[in-house]
């Protein structure tokens, strides 16, 4: 853009104030976001084929259900505003990796590897990062799979490489993350610091029922076809659960 306006971010929890040349930039910034939920529903789409298949291929779905999200304008101003970036089109889309995001909730582990795997594997799919806070938890016990991915998008006079944010977690996961959050907005918590030892010990227990859950599943399906062929597709897959 021409020009660039700078914009306080002295107070997070208040609008910042809006710049000049915001009328300006609005209906670009309209556009960006249409091009972030079309980038969504083209992963979305992605992932939706993929279950279909192995419900058919393997008898069961390993994705239990899809969320997807445009990050609010507020929470994009507030985030360039942590790297001193102005609120620009060009900001966000270099600056940003999650305006668009994708969460993807699996049965049992290994499921969620798979997925990752089949989803990287396709050729209009690019990775540009990749956390696993699954073998690598945060330090509150927080456990996913993240993944930034870039996908083209045709439009009718252009195509556009857009990046989605993937999370790919089990249901226990997601139960604990979502409790987590709610929790973690209280304000003036009497001791702190054991409820977040508290609410790490429950990670920990939930990471040990995913755990316990997955060779039960293991044990119960070890004789099925398609359960052998699940694994031998798995064995044949660079996973952390091969390692």
């Amino acid at each position: 853009m021409e020009h660039e306006a700078h914009i306080s971010y002295t107070d997070t929890n208040t609008l910042p104030e809006i710049p000049k040349d915001f009328a300006n930039q609005a209906f670009q910034f309209q556009e960006l976001m249409m091009m972030y939920n079309c980038a969504i529903r083209e992963v979305r789409t992605k992932l939706e084929v993929l279950n279909d298949e192995l419900s058919i291929r393997h008898k069961r779905n390993p994705i239990k259900h899809i969320t997807s999200r445009i990050k609010r304008p507020l929470s994009i101003i507030q985030k360039l505003g942590r790297y001193d970036a102005p609120f620009t089109v060009e900001s966000v889309e270099e600056r940003l990796n999650d305006v668009a995001g994708i969460r993807v909730i699996c049965s049992f582990i290994d499921d969620i590897y798979a997925i990752a795997d089949m989803l990287l594997q396709q050729d209009d799919i690019t990775l540009i990062r990749q956390k696993d806070y699954i073998q690598n938890p945060k330090p509150n016990g927080y456990r996913s799979l993240h993944l930034i991915v870039e996908i083209p998008v045709f439009f009718s006079e252009q195509k556009k490489n857009m990046r989605v944010e993937v999370q790919i977690r089990t249901i226990a996961m997601d139960f604990w993350a979502s409790v987590d959050h709610q929790l973690k907005y209280k304000q003036d918590v009497e001791n702190p610091e054991a409820v977040s030892a508290e609410l790490k010990e429950c990670a920990d227990i939930i990471a040990q029922t995913d755990a316990r859950m997955l060779a039960i599943k293991n044990h119960i399906y070890f004789n099925e076809p398609f359960h052998k062929s699940w694994q031998d597709k798995l064995e044949k897959l660079d996973l952390p659960l091969n390692r």
